[in-house]
This record gives structure tokens, C-alpha cells and sequence, in this order.
């Protein structure tokens, strides 16, 4: 399409003498010319052109350029404020991306460590990959730094971990842990779209890292091949933010116990058949942890796993997406998380609840007296 806009422009103004300027500049490039030099040569030649028709206006140089002097003037110095303008939005854009503007998010800048927060300036392809997010208004710039800036964990790389790991990983969430001790298995395909069939026996947290390099490369991705505990609080104090995908009860209690005593906000998805649920667990800032809720373990054949009850396909690719959104809401500080709230989709009957949920002072993990002081 420019091809051919160019094309019309040069038969309508029959300016075919810029086929030669583009020639030479072309010429000049390949032999390493760049930047202002590169341009500087092209207003030189441009005015050099000009000043020719301008000195011998009815010769045969001026009849082959066909524009008079007075119009290339013209036409170079609007060129030249229109290719400011540009430079100067460019500016604007890297200036506010880069660090040393915070965002009311997990990660403000004042508290990030050097190694988390690098202080070169954001490349061109960095603000091309996320000019979709670095134009609205409630991540911009800012927001879009604080995701650089963040280190989450996702324990579990199976359906509800899929979505996650790819979302956070296209958002330009700068280092992301997978945590998962399961292999891939043909079964897994039906619903787990971050694997391929060639990935069948894998280690799930290997097979995940790989797809998320290959979507992008900016971001630092750790596999973590085993399963997270209620032991590893000083994993998850690491982190800034953990999202937890797990298959069972007991996998979910242990990882809450670890967020709660680390104080760590902990995005929480559950499937089964056609409904899921989820959630923001933070206890430090006022919301309930899983053990208010679901103080115990349902009883044997009430919450059968996914193999057992079964599960449509794209359920776990919804809920997923939506834990990705949360966590991105919750690093770039925009809009309203789901902390002390509970939304239950039915994917059977496309309706979404929403529950308000509530602390419990006599928890046993974040009631009175178990939470770390602080």
C-alpha cells in the first residue's frame, strides 16, 4: 500500500526527479550513513535542487524536476516539522515508560532492587511490542514499567497456568518463575494451549519456559521443577506476586499458608466441568486468605479433580486470561481487584456471580496473632 501511494503521488505531481534523490540516499545509506548525517545529505541535496530551479527557471533541469522553488521550500520545511513532531512524540513515549515514574501498583520504583529495575532506556521494539498498553490510560507508561519491573511466581503450568504464563509473558512481566513437577501428556493438550504435541514427556515447567521465550524474549523466565510448599516462604517473599493454578485442595492450602506468612498477594483460580472460580487472597492489606473461606477439605468425592469430573477445553483458557488480567491490575495499580470479592463463572449458562468475601478473625493462618508482624 505505501508502494503504491507513493506512486500516485509521484504521477500526480510528477515529481519522478525523487526517484534519483532516493537513489543517492539509498546509496549513501548502504555505505553506513545514518541517523542526522543521512538526513542532513537529503535536505542538502533537496536544497540543491531547489536553488537550480530557482537560478534557471526555464531550463531543461527545471522542467525535469517540475516543481518550482518556492513549493520545495515549502514542502521540506513541512517535512522537517512533521518528522520533529514525530521524534518528539518518540520522546515522549520512552520518557514515560522509562524508570523514575512509579505506579501505585506491587512494584513502585522507590522499592525495587537495581537488578529489577534496569536503568537503561526502553528500546524501540520494547515500546512497539506494547504500544497496546502503554496507551491506555490506566497502565501507560508507568504501569508499563512496573510490569517490567515485577517478579511473580506461577505454581502450576497446567490449564489455569497456560493462559497465565502466556499472557504474563506477552505483557512484559520482566521475570516469572513456573513452578509445576508434572510431565506433559497427550491428555493435556485438550486444555493446556501453552504445549505441543512434541512436547509430550517434558517436564511441564521446561516445556512452558520454552513457549514463553519463543513468544518473547525480553522477558526472564525460571522453571522451577517441583512442587511449591507450605515451606517455601522464603521462594514466595521473593516474589512480588503469586498465582497459583494448582489441582488440588491440599496444593492450594499449602501455597496460601506460604503467601500468608510472606505476606505476598496470592491470585487464586479453580475449574471443574463448566464452572471456575477466582480470587485475590491478601491478608496484609485487609482481604481473607483461602483458610477463611475454606477452612477445611471438602469431603471425599465433593471436588473431584479434573480427570475424575472432567473439564471443557476453553473453560480453563477463561479463567486463566482473567487471572493473567487480575495480576496485571494488581502490578500496574488499575482499577479494582478482585481483593475481597469471589467471581463464579458458569461457561454451561454464560452467567457470572460475584460474592463478597470476608477475613475471619478466628483464622487459623491469617486471624488474629498468625500473621507476621507488619
Amino acid at each position: 500500500m505505501p508502494i503504491v501511494i507513493a506512486g500516485v503521488f509521484l504521477w500526480l505531481t510528477k515529481g519522478w526527479w525523487l526517484l534519483g534523490l532516493a537513489a543517492v540516499l539509498g546509496l549513501a545509506h548502504w555505505l553506513g550513513l545514518r541517523g542526522w548525517k543521512l538526513l542532513a545529505l537529503g535536505v542538502i541535496l533537496w536544497l540543491a535542487v531547489a536553488a537550480g530551479v530557482h537560478h534557471a527557471p526555464d531550463s531543461r533541469f527545471a522542467w525535469a524536476v517540475h516543481w518550482s522553488a518556492d513549493g520545495m521550500i515549502w514542502m521540506l520545511v513541512i517535512g522537517l516539522i512533521a518528522l520533529g513532531a514525530g521524534q518528539g512524540l518518540a520522546f515522549l513515549h520512552r520518557r514515560n515508560i522509562a524508570p523514575g515514574h512509579d505506579a501505585p501498583g506491587l512494584v513502585p520504583l522507590r522499592r525495587a532492587a537495581p537488578a529489577v529495575a534496569p536503568k537503561a532506556p526502553v528500546s524501540d521494539p520494547e515500546l512497539d511490542r506494547y504500544a497496546r498498553h502503554i496507551v491506555l490510560r490506566e497502565i501507560g507508561g508507568p504501569g508499563q514499567a512496573a510490569l517490567r519491573r515485577a517478579n511473580v511466581l506461577v505454581v502450576g503450568a497446567g490449564g489455569l497456568g497456560a493462559p497465565v504464563c502466556l499472557y504474563l509473558a506477552a505483557a512484559g512481566v520482566g521475570r516469572i518463575t513456573v513452578a509445576d513437577d508434572d510431565r506433559v501428556s497427550l491428555s493435556n493438550l485438550q486444555r493446556q494451549v501453552i504445549f505441543r504435541s512434541s512436547d509430550d514427556g517434558r517436564p511441564k515447567a521446561d516445556a512452558a519456559r520454552d513457549a514463553m521465550r519463543a513468544l518473547n524474549p525480553l522477558v526472564e523466565i525460571t522453571p522451577l521443577n517441583r512442587r511449591v510448599t507450605a515451606a517455601d516462604t522464603a521462594l514466595i517473599a521473593g516474589h512480588d506476586l503469586v498465582i497459583d493454578g494448582s489441582d488440588s485442595f491440599a496444593s492450594r492450602q499449602a501455597v496460601n499458608l506460604a503467601c500468608a506468612r510472606a505476606g505476598v498477594p496470592l491470585v487464586a483460580g479453580s475449574i471443574a466441568q463448566w464452572e471456575g472460580q477466582l480470587t485475590v487472597w491478601d491478608p496484609a492489606r485487609g482481604a481473607p486468605c483461602m483458610a477463611c473461606i475454606f477452612p477445611e477439605a471438602p469431603a471425599q468425592g465433593l471436588a473431584p479433580a479434573c480427570a475424575e469430573a472432567g473439564v471443557v477445553g476453553p473453560l480453563p483458557g477463561v479463567i486463566g486470561a482473567m487471572m493473567a488480567l487480575e495480576a496485571i491490575k494488581l502490578i500496574a495499580g488499575a482499577g479494582e481487584p478482585l481483593r475481597g470479592r469471589m467471581l463464579i463463572f458458569d461457561g454451561l449458562y454464560s452467567e457470572n456471580r460475584l460474592m463478597k468475601i470476608s477475613r475471619r478473625a478466628a483464622c487459623p493462618v491469617c486471624g488474629s496473632g498468625h500473621l507476621p508482624p507488619g
